[in-house]
């Protein structure tokens, strides 16, 4: 049977798109400076993807009483929602916010 929940993974990384050094909680999967992501996962954790392409935060939509970022790949053009962590940065998420 194939495996569908969440796989935590406490993974550091650099970020692909602003350099900026992340320290992963383990479920970490954007930058939290410029909230871009990569296109790794299939099932959240899993790094089953072989896209690797950058993903694009494009929008903000609530999912209850949180928020999700919206992410679209630059590469295959996969859209794709994780929830808002709270080290992300607000200033970025209302300039998404203003623009979609």
């Amino acid at each position: 049977m194939d495996r569908k929940n969440f796989i935590k993974r406490d993974e550091n990384f650099v970020c692909e798109h602003c350099g900026r050094m992340v320290v992963g909680s383990g479920y970490t999967n954007h930058c939290p400076a410029c909230l871009w992501s990569k296109h790794v996962d299939n099932i959240p954790g899993d790094r089953g993807n072989p896209c690797g392409g950058m993903m694009e935060p494009i929008g903000v939509k609530t999912h209850g009483s949180d928020y999700d970022i919206v992410h679209r790949c630059l590469r295959c053009t996969e859209i794709k929602r994780n929830q808002v962590a709270t080290s992300d940065d607000r200033e970025v998420l209302a300039a998404i916010l203003e623009r979609s």
